[in-house]
């Protein structure tokens, strides 16, 4: 309980002290509003009388704290005797941020000064003179003089102009803002025509305001100048296409010139800069003057001048082509330009008939007759050059003209296919096909196809035209008596043309087409048949006597037969021995055929018989003859019978094993003659008649030759 009422008497003894005394906490001095120069010291007075307690500052409702060297705040800090009461505010040296409304509080008496507000001047930068310090003018030219003065001038400064400590008026103040309030430059434009007397003159621009009354001031010294007289000249003026001009640019200036330029109708000539071009001259320098701009440190002058330069015509604009109905009026118009000027005419393609002349042409009441294309003609100049022609198409629009095209003729039930050329301007509507029982159009209906197109380039004459086909499939009888109708309407008319199908027989076409066949074929029969036969004859074919059928050949019975050629010493009735050589006398002859002298010397009746590669050896490996003849006894020689063979057909080139031949032809027909040691007649029975073939029947077929 003690301690609950020490408090309660500590506040009794307080009032009873106060109220003894008389004096309550108050401001002795309170601070006020301030205006310091950027950089200077501020000083804030603060004194309060009877009161010991806390005392701190705000700056904008912002507290700087309790203590005195003001902790954070390296610029501020709290002066004079706390005892008696004294609590200045110090800010060294003073910043644009320090502008605000200060206060001084007791915190513990409840106690707060009344706001003092901080205004900081910032005096203005020395102003600028846009050109300076001299500035060039030209005589009896109007010209601006601007003064600008930048920075954080506060508050904002103004600008005056002096001439000789004299004030000049008319200048025109303007001044720029940032996003923040605060000014960001101002600037004082003076205008000014000076004249002669002013050259040297000196000006003076001067920056004021409340922080700077003095202000700053910043001169400018005039010098007047003008800007180069320019003289330009070509020679030579007068010119003929193609030939060269020289430019002349001639320029005073103060101060000296600087530059030339060159132009020729307003655009740069490149590579120009010296005062002297030179040129070849062409028609565009006559409407395209060349320009001399001459430039110095005050400005430039420029001279133009125009060349008359003769040339031949040159088209500026092309007739344009027309269309127009039939009966009105058509006109066309072409522009030429030349020095001096052109003579134009107008011709139609194709005819040398003068028209018109001038750059116009009419025709009046226009046909049909008078479609095509029209030139216009100028004549080149005094030069030669130039000149040419143009030209432009007239399409007169008139009713459709419709023509029947040519149309193959068809066969019954077959397809048939019918044309027709439309020639219309403007283009027709449509384009029908009309019948007995019906018109198309376009598209398909039961048996018909109509399909329109665009006519070739050649078909089209003077205007454009179409092509129609009617496509019939399976045609009828009564389509090759019938007439078709091509018919097309446009605007101004309509125009047709019948169409008829032609028809095509088929039976006389199969009759020539089986003949000519027939015909190829037995040709074709004959020509096999003929090289076949002449084939195997020089192929496979043996020749042999016609009268004797019987070859004697001596030797065993192995099959294998020698013979030799000698020369013919005998005849039928010779009776000698056989005639045994080597193979000399075995010739291979073209054909591949082997050829041989008759080896009897005539005995057997065998000459040069022509021995084909049809012959071949038996499987045993002798030559292959037929069986031998069982006539005459036993120790005669043998005989082999060849007439069975000579009417036969010689074989195919293989032969069949089975039948008794080789399956390859065999290189010789003989293989090799013996010769015997003497020559006598043959050793016969005594009941064999001296020549034992003849025995046997004569062949009936006729007699081979020896040579194939």
């Amino acid at each position: 309980t003690l301690r609950m009422l020490v408090p309660v008497l500590l506040l009794v003894l307080s009032f009873c002290l106060r109220g003894r005394a008389g004096l309550a906490p108050h401001f002795l001095q309170q601070p006020e509003d301030q205006v310091v120069l950027l950089g200077d010291e501020a000083r804030l007075p603060c004194a309060l009388g009877a009161y010991r307690g806390l005392v701190q500052w705000t700056k904008d409702g912002l507290a700087l704290g309790g203590e005195r060297d003001l902790p954070g705040w390296s610029r501020y800090w709290i002066s004079g005797n706390a005892a008696s009461g004294q609590h200045d505010l110090h800010i060294r040296p003073v910043e644009l941020e320090d502008q605000a409304s200060y206060e001084c509080q007791a915190t513990q008496a409840g106690l707060r000064s009344r706001p003092a507000q901080l205004h900081v001047l910032v005096p203005p930068e020395p102003p600028q003179v846009l050109g300076g310090p001299s500035v060039s003018l030209v005589a009896g030219v109007p010209a601006n003089l601007t003064c600008q003065s930048r920075g954080d001038a506060h508050p904002t400064p103004e600008l005056l102009w002096f001439r000789d400590g004299v004030r000049l008026d008319g200048a025109i103040f303007r001044q720029t803002l940032l996003k923040e309030g605060t000014t960001g430059s101002v600037e004082s434009i003076l205008s000014l025509t000076p004249s002669s007397h002013d050259d040297g003159a000196t000006l003076v621009c001067r920056a004021r305001s409340q922080a700077l009354p003095a202000g700053k001031d910043t001169a400018v010294t005039l010098s007047l100048q003008y800007p180069p007289v320019v003289t330009l000249s070509a020679e030579p003026q007068t010119v003929q296409e193609g030939e060269k001009v020289t430019f002349l640019c001639q320029a005073t200036a103060q101060p000296p010139v600087t530059g030339y330029r060159w132009a020729k109708g307003g655009s740069p000539v490149l590579g120009a800069r010296g005062p002297m071009l030179e040129v070849v001259a062409d028609a565009s320098f006559l409407t395209a003057p060349v320009s001399c701009e001459v430039s110095n440190a005050v400005g430039s002058a420029n001279r133009s001048t125009a060349l008359d330069v003769q040339f031949g015509p040159i088209l500026q604009a092309k007739p344009k082509p027309l269309s127009v109905d039939v009966g009105e009026d058509a006109s066309f118009s072409c522009v030429w330009r030349g020095n001096p000027l052109p003579r134009v005419t107008w011709t139609r393609r194709g005819d040398a008939q003068v028209l018109a002349s001038g750059p116009t042409l009419r025709l009046p009441a226009v046909g049909p007759e008078d479609s095509g294309d029209y030139v216009c003609r100028a004549e080149p100049g005094l030069s030669g050059r130039g000149g040419g022609a143009a030209e432009a198409r007239l399409t007169v629009n008139a009713p459709p003209v419709v023509t029947a095209l040519h149309s193959a003729p068809a066969f019954l039930r077959g397809p048939a296919r019918l044309q027709c050329l439309v020639l219309a301007s403007p283009a027709p509507e449509a384009v029908v096909w009309s019948w007995d029982e019906g018109f198309l159009t376009a598209g398909s209906r039961g048996r018909f196809l109509v399909e329109t197109f665009p006519a070739p380039e050649g078909l089209r004459g003077q205007g454009p035209g179409l092509i129609s086909v009617l496509h019939i499939s399976g045609t009828q009888e009564s389509d090759f008596h019938r007439g078709f109708n091509c018919s097309a309407r446009n605007r101004l008319g309509e125009g047709g043309t019948q169409v008829s199908l032609g028809r095509r027989d088929l039976l006389p076409t199969v009759q020539i087409v089986a003949g000519v066949a027939a015909m190829a074929m037995t040709l074709l029969m004959i020509i096999t048949g003929v090289a076949l036969c002449c084939w195997r004859h020089g192929r496979a074919s043996a020749s042999f006597s016609k009268q004797k059928n019987l070859v004697r050949i001596p030797g065993s019975s192995d099959g294998s037969s020698s013979r030799g050629p000698e020369e013919e010493t005998g005849s039928s009735k010779d009776q000698g021995p056989i005639v045994h050589t080597d193979h000399s006398d075995l010739v291979l002859d073209e054909e591949g055929a082997l050829e041989t002298k008759d080896p009897t010397n005539g005995y057997y009746k065998v000459r040069g018989v022509s021995v084909s590669l049809s012959l071949g050896e038996a499987p045993g490996g002798g030559l292959f003859l037929p069986p031998s003849s069982p006539l005459g006894p036993p120790g005669t020689p043998t005989f082999y019978d060849f007439n069975p063979h000579l009417g036969m057909v010689p074989p195919c080139r293989l032969y069949r094993a089975r039948a008794g031949y080789l399956t390859t032809p065999h290189p010789r027909a003989f293989t090799s003659y013996i010769k015997p040691t003497s020559f006598g007649p043959p050793d016969l029975a005594p009941s064999t008649p001296p020549f034992p073939y003849a025995a046997f029947p004569t062949p009936s077929h006729p007699r081979l030759q020896t040579h194939v």
